[in-house]
């Protein structure tokens, strides 16, 4: 590889060829190989992705559909994209990751891009690997939700407007970012508004610069945005009547305020909330010490000198537009109910000042603090090892177990509202069935940070940063085997397998429940479905409208149905399964898979 960039701290010069091909390989390794599997997950992955489906058959490309009912609470852009994804490359898991990956992609290079403008030496590279190998960003990419793509979004507006601010040039330069802005609106609704003009605002009253406010193009800059943003929502308005409460009250304000209807959002606790955001960014959290050192200092040197305090740099405004970013989002998050995934905009200029601060560290003569980082990350990783070791010794006896469901915990899915609650549901039989992707994690978490810590000592930092993200990608290929591994429990795209099979044109779907409960079984049948009592969460408001299909049935429907002559497949999660067992007169069992079943009233 390398030295990939030049040592020297402030240089422009940007990555090496040997270096770009090192760290997109990576990337492919990490993202793209694990595009293709496992099977759509149940609840929002299969929902999201059969929303884009129905668009992509039916050419409505304003009002969105999930079984036919209108699903008015996402913006578009997300299935705009997964919908031509599908055209291209037909419907099946790696075309519905493929603009996720894409979307990450981006974003690393955008990192290697700005860290290299701002801060030269080994930022630039340090960036990009810290993107592509951090935990929390390649955990939340594993189901289709939009916040790759709106961190995107919002990194992209703030660096075409910062660059417009520190630099000279022509007037248009600043109507990239507003219109990124407008994508970023259609991406996921008012939180790129608010994340990117409470950042621009902040920055401007900090940095001293208020007044070159009138340098934005706010008139026709918004004339950008609204072009780019407003023709889908006035659309969406005139052809859904009531949707302008719904989607800005409903599923804006009053999530935020924790009162959206239906309520199916927990809020974290403090503590969690704060404290998980060493995982989401680890192994590169552990050198958070670095830049909040260098951030405490220049505090204290600008508080000595005063008003006399001199106007910093680049890289001084950089990193102060890095911290106000991270702290706007976190702290919105903080005040709002969310899912442990929203944060995630707030990564990437994390992930900056991490490369930055680490990056600074290594050209010290005595990194003291950088030692001692890594000397703590050693010994977290060697524990954590240890334990997996642990757990594959205590479990060498045991079978290895096909269904994972077996050995796990019982989980409610009626109260699961985090999206990382399987978690919550390892055992130590686990280990049996999670063997493979347990070895190599534990030797990723072994190996890695302690040759790196060696590295650090004899002072050759550059190759201990790379020894780090080689093993996370390690690390991460791991997670993604395990979470392969958990397919059936996750998916129940076997079930829809064995439906396939068996079933005829004339024959009724059924979902008893929320349609969330087993959302890949119709995604992967391609057909429509009917919910028992699933008047519910995502399907409660598109209900409401005149034209929505009769899907939607009571017990009293489903017993009629039941002893109809119509061939029936009615799909139980198994926390229904005594409940549904008690209403039917009698039942076949087709097919189960992990605790869920599929009954027919013909055998």
């Amino acid at each position: 590889m390398g030295n990939g960039t030049s040592t020297t701290r402030g240089t422009l010069q940007g990555p090496s060829y040997g270096t770009w091909f090192a760290l997109l390989s990576l990337f492919a390794v990490i993202y793209l190989g694990s595009a293709f599997s496992p099977a759509l997950l149940d609840d929002a992955d299969s929902t999201h992705a059969e929303g884009a489906r129905e668009m992509a058959v039916s050419g409505d490309y304003v009002t969105l559909h999930v079984h036919g009912v209108r699903y008015l609470e996402k913006a578009p852009l997300p299935y705009w994209l997964v919908a031509v994804s599908y055209r291209l490359l037909g419907v099946n898991e790696f075309a519905t990751r493929l603009p996720t990956v894409l979307a990450m992609l981006l974003l690393s290079v955008l990192g290697v891009q700005w860290a290299g403008r701002a801060f030269g030496g080994h930022s630039s590279i340090y960036a990009g690997l810290f993107v592509a190998t951090a935990a929390g960003p390649f955990l939340f990419t594993r189901i289709m939700i939009p916040e790759a793509l709106l961190s995107l979004l919002i990194a992209a507006a703030l660096y075409f407007f910062f660059t417009a601010l520190t630099g000279r040039g022509p007037a248009w330069r600043w109507y990239p970012g507003y219109a990124l802005l407008g994508l970023g609106v259609l991406a996921k609704g008012l939180v790129a508004l608010v994340f990117v003009g409470v950042t621009a605002l902040l920055y401007l009253i900090v940095s001293g610069e208020w007044r070159r406010w009138r340098e934005f193009r706010l008139f026709t800059g918004l004339l950008v945005l609204f072009a780019v943003a407003a023709p889908w929502h006035i659309l969406a308005g005139i052809r859904n009547p009531r949707f302008f409460w719904f989607y800005f009250v409903n599923e804006h304000f009053l999530r935020f305020l924790g009162e959206r209807y239906p309520k199916d959002y927990n809020k974290l606790p403090a503590s969690l909330y704060w404290g998980l955001h060493l995982v989401w960014l680890f192994p590169w959290s552990f050198f958070l010490l670095l830049p909040l050192r260098r951030l405490w200092r220049v505090v204290k040197e600008a508080r000595a000198a005063g008003d006399e305090a001199p106007v910093p740099g680049l890289a001084g405004r950089t990193r102060l537009l890095l911290w106000i970013w991270a702290g706007v989002v976190l702290v919105f998050f903080a005040f709002s109910t969310s899912q442990e995934y929203y944060t995630f905009p707030a990564y990437f200029p994390l992930l900056l000042l991490l490369a930055d601060g680490l990056s600074e560290a290594e050209s010290l003569r005595k990194p003291r603090w950088l030692v001692a980082s890594a000397a703590l990350l050693a010994f977290i990783s060697l524990v954590a090892g240890a334990v997996l070791i642990a757990g594959l010794w205590s479990s060498r006896h045991l079978p290895f177990e096909p269904d994972i469901s077996t050995v796990l915990a019982a989980h409610n899915l009626s109260e699961d509202t985090l999206s990382m609650s399987h978690m919550l549901d390892l055992t130590g039989q686990s280990f049996a069935a999670l063997r493979l992707p347990a070895i190599l994690a534990a030797l990723a978490l072994v190996i890695g940070p302690v040759v790196a810590l060696g590295l650090r000592l004899r002072r050759r930092h550059y190759a201990a940063t790379w020894v780090m993200a080689l093993t996370m990608g390690l690390f991460l290929v791991a997670a993604h085997i395990a979470f392969v591994r958990f397919g059936s429990y996750l998916s129940s795209k076997t079930l829809a397998d064995r439906i396939a099979q068996v079933s005829t044109p004339k024959d009724l779907i059924v979902l008893y429940g929320d349609q969330a409960y087993g959302s890949s079984l119709p995604f992967y049948l391609q057909q429509p479905i009917y919910l028992v009592n699933g008047r519910t969460t995502s399907m409660w408001f598109g209900s409401s409208y005149p034209d929505a299909p009769h899907i939607f049935w009571d017990d009293a429907e489903l017993l009629r149905e039941w002893n109809s002559q119509r061939r029936i497949f009615l799909f139980v999660p198994p926390h229904l399964r005594s409940q549904v067992l008690a209403l039917l007169p009698s039942e076949s069992v087709i097919a189960e898979s992990s605790g869920k079943t599929i009954f027919s009233n013909r055998p």
